[in-house]
This record gives C-alpha cells, structure tokens and sequence, in this order.
C-alpha cells in the first residue's frame, strides 16, 4: 500500500507543481458530465486560470465569456465544438480561442476526452481590435527552431499580433535538449507537460516532471529545464504578452 502523504505536488510563493495524484474535482456551472480540475487559479496569487476537464460522453461545456478569454485545446479524445454559429469537430491537438463576448459549446464527446483551458481576463488596447474567434491544431512543421538548437522547437498557436494580451505555444525538446540559460522575466506562465519527461529549476529548487504534471511560474521566477529520458518532452504554455508592464 502506498503512503497517502506522499506527492510529487509543491505549492511556493512564486511557482507550483501540481501532480495528477492530488486532484480534486469541482462543479464549474454549465459543465455537465465531466470532472473539473482547477490546475492554477488567482487563489494561488496567479493571474491566470488552468483547467483540465474530463469528459464522459454525455459530457458538455456550454457558456459564455465575458471578462475573461479563454483558450480550449484537446489533449486527448474528440468533442464537437460550436463558437457563435461556426461548429467543428476538434481532436487531439486542435484548439479554439474564444474571446470575450462570445458564446460556446462543446459537445458529442468520446468517453475519456480531454481539453485544458486557459483563462485569463482581456486586458483591451487602444487601437487595437479584439481579437476574434482562432482555431487551429499542433503542427510540428510550424515549429521553428529556438535559439539556433536543432533540439528545442516552438510551435506559436495564437498569432503574435498586439490585439492579443495572451500567448499560447507548445515547446519541444528532444533527448537531452535543454533551455540555453536560466530565464528571468516578467511573464507570468501555466503549463501543462504533453509528452516525456523533463528536470525543472524553479527559483533555486529542482523538480523532476513528467506527462500530465502542470507547471505554474510567476513573474520573475528563474526557470530552467532540461529533457531527461528516450523521448521528447513536449509541453503546452500559457503566458501574458503586449501590454503595458504595470499593475491592473
């Protein structure tokens, strides 16, 4: 029998890993049939909410977005997926962002689907239009290299124009690819490890990590990374872009 007390999950001031051992469900309304975690939230003192919802397939998330945007992305499984008056049938690694102001459902899923979330409140600027509705899929050919290393690969899922106050990318390291040196900065990032496995720095602290572990870092956090294992480690991130560095 194993220990219950025993996790892989930490919680600090400026980072936390959450490992799938310590989930507890929660009721989101208009969710129906499907088991809610709330990964990284504002109550962790994040600016930013992660979610992995679990379908059954009666499963359905019907809503509205109103201050806040957020992006879907289909870890696993297939759901239908109507934005305003525009369906599709989104499968692993197909996403859709719906922007504030907007109505969605999603629908029809296989048993076991999955789709992660970010939410993150609009933040508009003046000049720019808000964005519309963006659909799209992982594509590996659509990942440039990073920083001139043939192991790290960057995939951008949300065009980088400055309408858009939010970035979500998937980062690919191959075997033994590692991050060129400890990064400091202001963006803030949630993230969830698609593939592999991976050792992690956070603020002076090392973590091993691995598929299905969720990565929240604040602003400022030093943060370094490192595949480890036979396959790539492949990872899903949030974090907050073009706008003005001050407090909301």
């Amino acid at each position: 029998m194993e220990l219950g007390s025993l996790t892989r999950s930490v919680v600090r001031r400026n980072h936390a890993i959450i490992a799938p051992d310590g989930y507890i469900n929660s009721n989101v309304p208009g969710w129906t049939g499907c088991t809610t975690n709330v990964l990284i939230n504002e109550q962790m003192g994040a600016r930013l909410c992660q979610t992995l919802v679990t379908l059954t397939d009666a499963g359905q998330l019907t809503g509205a977005t109103e201050a806040s945007q957020i992006f879907f992305y289909v870890v696993q499984g297939q759901v239908q997926a109507t934005i305003g008056d525009d369906s599709r049938i989104l499968t692993a690694g197909k996403f859709v962002y719906v922007p504030v102001g907007q109505s969605y459902t999603f629908k029809n899923p296989t048993a076991g689907t999955q789709v992660l979330t970010f939410h993150k409140v609009y933040e508009p600027l003046v000049g720019q239009a808000t964005p519309g509705v963006h659909w799209g899929e992982k594509d590996d050919s659509k990942a440039p290299i990073y920083m001139s290393d043939d192991a790290l690969r960057i995939q951008e899922l949300l065009p980088n124009e400055l309408g858009f106050d939010m970035a979500v990318n998937i980062f690919t390291y191959q075997p033994g690819g590692q991050l060129p040196m400890v990064e400091t900065h202001i963006m803030e990032h949630g993230l969830l490890y698609l593939q592999g496995q991976a050792i992690y720095m956070l603020d002076q602290q090392w973590y091993p990590i691995k598929k299905g572990d969720s990565i929240w870092m604040a602003p400022f956090c030093q943060q370094w990374a490192a595949s480890i294992g036979k396959e790539p480690s492949v990872y899903i991130y949030y974090k907050n872009v073009n706008r003005f560095p001050t407090v909301v």
